[in-house]
């Protein structure tokens, strides 16, 4: 075998060829080619993943904050704005009552394909996909749909999934809703700035005015504005208002290449901004506003209106409050307040009830609202010797009669050695009439009227249920502001006040003896209009007898007498017939805690009170005057002289003397009565009762010893106008709430 020999020298290592190196060109199309097939890979698998979502995403409710609609109050004029309730201050209105301008305006600015695309957007897709965020302030990333689904269907978050989901809801409401619908949709929801939602509620923020009143500058300012609110705003700032001009600017400029305006009409309303009219910044709840709005809304609540529609639900509530009655009864407080009254420790609660409707027409809550919730109207306080009204109406239905007799003595011992006191340890004689008794507010008289009734004290609870008092635990009607009186309890010292009822609770009842005896619910809520224009609620008027017009016409003589002759002399001043009540209540420490006056006229009855703290703490040092005469009788005298000025002049009924046949056991005093307490001077002659008002002898029978009205000495009328009591000696007191008790001190 022969071997094959390598040929002598070196041997030569082979290299393999190498092949030409590519050019640039060929290196791209390499790309291209390998970057075509991937990209159509990833478009099918993009395409595949859109139609997948396309078809497995439905559009969701709506955010339901953007679905709702400004609830607005209204005084008892139904006009008159008194308040609003808004989840966002948004009124919805029609397409045909938007002007042509701003729909214009926010197309330019917005979304200049509006009309003709499909409700996306591809450019600004791409944009926030690598952005993740929406595009410039001169054009915007998103469609008008895109925009309207973020803010009706998503939230505002800045994410790739999120804007997926825009544009799919976007491509879907456009084939679900005509271009006009979005369009609308769109300019009731977006967020203008100022607070205010949809166009309706920033035409009325900048320039105070409808969105239909709206010029081509207005328009145009709107539409400038929606891009970035803060930014814009002229109110913000001279800076702001530069930026404005240049945005103001360019959308006119584009109203003009779309041919919405003519050039000559961009022109001219490009040389200035329109005018931005003084628009007062006012809170939702400042002053009495937040008390008037929490009553509506809690009378809202007790008719079947829950919170969602009160808040959003666009309704239209008509109140039964007047303008002039609310401004009243502030400005009452605010003339006849002492100085120094800024204090914050001090409140006064006032109410305004309308006899025969219960129909609270006005009321002073306090403080600012915004400062304090408390709305002393209605939280209310002791309310002291008020409450003998009732007691003297319970007695006279159990048959007593305003000329039986009483002991008037003080101090009065009860059965179980306790004693009561009038004011100042006053005695007034131990046989005096329920006239003068009320006059005087003689605590131990009344005492001795309660308890010569079988369950006395149980049928003056009564009684001042019927009228108008709720009892301390709420009804099942739920009748009262508020529903319940705190500490109404059948004690003996009951008629002395040391129950917790407010001013509107009060007013009511005692609009109930203006009434003739015939009481009414008080209320607040007159009539509730739905956003779609149908009637959901209307007040119906229905009175309920409480007492006889008989026994109605004798407590309210008996009250008279407390005005031209007793503690609420002040009332004198408003030179009409008015009849009331003082009264002063203590606290468990003995310190006088509140001070009232009840009066009314037969077409008006108004409850004034003083209160201090918690409502139960000493006025004494903090007034000047601390008794039911001073101060609340004048602040009285102030807002009703407002309220009656213009109205005719009504007499009350003329007092029956009703004489049933008294309880059994009930034997009248017989001893002689005191001297007459001396008599407040400042009275006016025309006020005082006729005696010739009252039935003769032979007409109703008396015990020749038993003091009549006209017995009583009638004080000089020396002068006019009312006096400024300095604790008369009407105003009573008393050291414990009932027989055998050691409780709160009520006085009168």
């Amino acid at each position: 075998m022969t071997a094959k020999r390598r040929a002598a020298g070196p041997a030569v290592k082979r290299t393999p060829t190498k092949a030409p190196p590519r050019t640039w060109k060929q290196r791209l199309l390499s790309v291209l080619k390998w970057g075509s097939i991937a990209g159509l890979v990833g478009a099918l698998l993009a395409a595949g993943g859109f139609f997948y979502l396309y078809q497995s995403t439905e559009i969701p409710d709506p955010n339901a904050e953007f679905e709702t609609e400004t609830t607005f109050v209204y005084y008892a004029d139904g006009k008159t704005e008194a308040g609003r309730f808004a989840t966002q201050d948004r009124t919805s209105i029609s397409y045909d009552e938007m002007p042509e301008t701003i729909k214009d305006a926010v197309v330019a600015a917005e979304n200049q394909s509006f009309w003709t695309d499909s409700g996306l957007d591809p450019k600004g897709i791409m944009r926030a996909f690598f952005n993740n965020a929406a595009g410039d302030d001169t054009q915007g990333a998103s469609t008008i749909t895109q925009q309207y689904v973020k803010v009706l269907y998503l939230t505002q978050e800045r994410s790739y999934e999120r804007k997926v989901k825009e544009a799919i809801l976007a491509l879907k409401l456009h084939r679900k809703q005509s271009k006009t619908e979005i369009l609308q949709g769109y300019l009731n929801t977006i967020y203008f700035g100022r607070g205010a939602y949809g166009v309706q509620a920033a035409a009325q923020s900048y320039f105070g005015k409808d969105a239909a009143d709206m010029n081509l500058r207005q328009s145009a300012v709107l539409a400038a504005v929606l891009n970035n609110p803060s930014r814009f705003d002229p109110a913000n700032g001279k800076d702001n208002k530069q930026l404005l001009k240049s945005r103001y600017d360019y959308v006119l400029s584009q109203m003009v290449k779309l041919e919405s305006i003519t050039a000559a009409q961009g022109e001219k309303a490009a040389k200035r901004l329109p005018k931005f009219p003084q628009i007062e910044a006012e809170s939702t709840y400042g002053g009495q506003k937040g008390h008037v709005l929490e009553m509506v809304r809690d009378e809202l609540n007790r008719l079947g209106f829950d919170d969602d529609e009160i808040d959003g639900g666009g309704l239209q509530v008509t109140t039964t409050f007047t303008a002039e009655a609310m401004k009243a009864a502030e400005e009452g407080v605010l003339s006849a307040r002492p100085e120094g009254f800024g204090d914050k420790q001090l409140h006064v609660g006032v109410a305004s009830v309308e006899p025969g409707t219960g129909a609270v027409r006005g009321f002073y809550g306090g403080q600012d609202y915004v400062q304090s919730q408390y709305n002393w109207a209605v939280t209310g306080g002791q309310a002291g010797s008020t409450l003998k009204a009732f007691a003297l109406a319970a007695a006279i239905k159990e048959g007593f009669s305003l000329r039986d007799t009483f002991d008037g003595n003080s101090p009065y011992e009860l059965p179980d050695g306790n004693e009561i006191e009038n004011q100042g340890n006053q005695s007034y004689g131990s046989a005096i009439d329920m006239v003068y008794a009320t006059q005087k507010s003689a605590n131990s008289a009344f005492i001795d009227m309660t308890l010569a009734m079988e369950n006395g004290a149980q049928k003056v609870l009564d009684m001042a249920n019927a009228m108008g008092i709720p009892p301390a635990k709420a009804r099942k009607n739920g009748a009262g502001i508020p529903p319940t009186s705190p500490g109404l309890e059948p004690i003996t010292g009951i008629s002395l006040g040391n129950a917790t009822v407010s001013p509107v609770n009060l007013a009511n009842a005692y609009a109930t003896i203006a009434n003739e005896g015939v009481y009414s619910e008080p209320y607040v809520v007159e009539e509730v209009v739905g956003a779609d224009g149908e009637v959901e609620y209307t007040h119906e008027e229905k009175g309920e007898r409480a007492v006889s017009a008989d026994i109605a016409a004798d407590v309210s003589y008996a009250l008279q007498q407390n005005v031209t002759g007793g503690s609420g002399t002040a009332a004198l001043g408003l030179g009409r017939p008015a009849a009331g009540k003082t009264g002063t209540a203590t606290n468990g420490r003995g310190e006088v805690s509140s001070a009232w006056f009840v009066g009314y006229t037969p077409q008006l009855s108004t409850a004034v009170m003083y209160v201090r703290g918690k409502g139960n703490e000493e006025l004494q040092g903090w007034l000047p005057e601390y008794f039911g005469g001073a101060y609340p009788a004048d602040t009285w005298l102030a807002v009703m002289q407002v309220l009656m000025e213009g109205l005719e002049v009504e007499e009350f009924p003329e007092p029956v003397f009703v004489d049933g046949e008294a309880p059994p056991g009930y034997a009248p005093t017989t001893a002689p009565p005191a001297p007459p307490a001396p008599q407040p001077t400042q009275q006016s002659p025309t006020r005082q009762p006729s005696p010739t008002r009252e039935p003769t002898p032979t007409e109703e029978p008396t015990p020749t010893e038993e003091p009549t009205p006209t017995e009583e000495p009638t004080p000089s009328p020396t002068t006019t106008g009312p006096p400024v009591p300095t604790g008369p000696p009407s105003e009573s007191s008393s050291p414990s709430g009932a027989a055998g008790s050691g409780g709160p001190s009520p006085n009168g």
